[in-house]
Order: structure tokens, then sequence, then C-alpha cells
């Protein structure tokens, strides 16, 4: 199910208070991965590119790839 294109929001302009706290999002491995990610967006409120922690926003971005953010962290710590 591909996301629709929203408008842009300004992350200076967000009251964090509106957002879903970060902590409170699970995500379930067993499901495949497009049932992650539905399960997630619908978690967030429908908005998965702005969460919050405590009173700070907290924005997201995605790539079309197929590494991993587990394969990526591992990268990065390997590179340390």
């Amino acid at each position: 199910m591909p996301l629709k294109h929203k408008e842009i929001k300004d992350i200076r302009t967000i009251d964090p208070m509106t957002l879903v706290e970060a902590g409170s999002v699970s995500v379930d491995m067993d499901l495949p991965k497009e049932q992650r990610m539905i399960d997630m967006i619908n978690q967030m409120g429908g908005d998965p590119y702005f969460m919050r922690s405590g009173a700070l926003v907290v924005k997201m971005s995605f790539m079309d790839t197929s590494v991993s953010l587990d394969e990526r962290l591992e990268g990065h710590l390997r590179m340390l």
C-alpha cells in the first residue's frame, strides 16, 4: 500500500504533545515487512515522519533500500 504524499510539515511549528511518544510504538517482527510498515504508520496516527521523545520532536526519513536498519547499525558500529 503506497503512502500518499502529504504536505511537508515545518518541524519548528509542530506541537510535540500532538505526536505519538516514540517509546509507545512497538514493531511485531513476526509480521511481513509491508504489514510491519502499515502497523507502525497506524500506531503513529497515520504520519510516519514525526514522533516525539519527551518534549523533543523527532523527524524520520526513509530510504528505498534492501539494507535493514540492523545491518546499517552493525556497519556503523564496525567503523567506530
